[in-house]
């Protein structure tokens, strides 16, 4: 996929990492958002360097379930470092 479905996908991306690790975040739902997007593109970079994602036109559960892990491990990092 390209750089701008990744960033799509971030948005939503974010939005489920938000819901899977609920509590309070020190930016909010937007900075949540915004840590989806990054997560979901060093997601699926990662996944295209490992070979278990690649360019596709849609997307598709693969994708998503990147995504989504992505996002999670940023937002446990970002909480970590925040709290501190």
């Amino acid at each position: 996929m390209g750089i701008l479905s990744w960033i799509i996908l971030g948005l939503i991306a974010g939005a489920l990492a938000k819901w899977i690790m609920p509590g309070p975040d020190p930016g909010g739902w937007i900075v949540t958002i915004i840590i989806g997007i990054v997560g979901a593109v060093i997601g699926g970079w990662l996944g295209n360097m490992v070979g278990i994602g690649g360019p596709v036109t849609g997307f598709s559960v693969g994708d998503i379930i990147t995504a989504v892990i992505g996002a999670i491990v940023l937002l446990f990092v970002y909480r970590l470092v925040k709290s501190r």
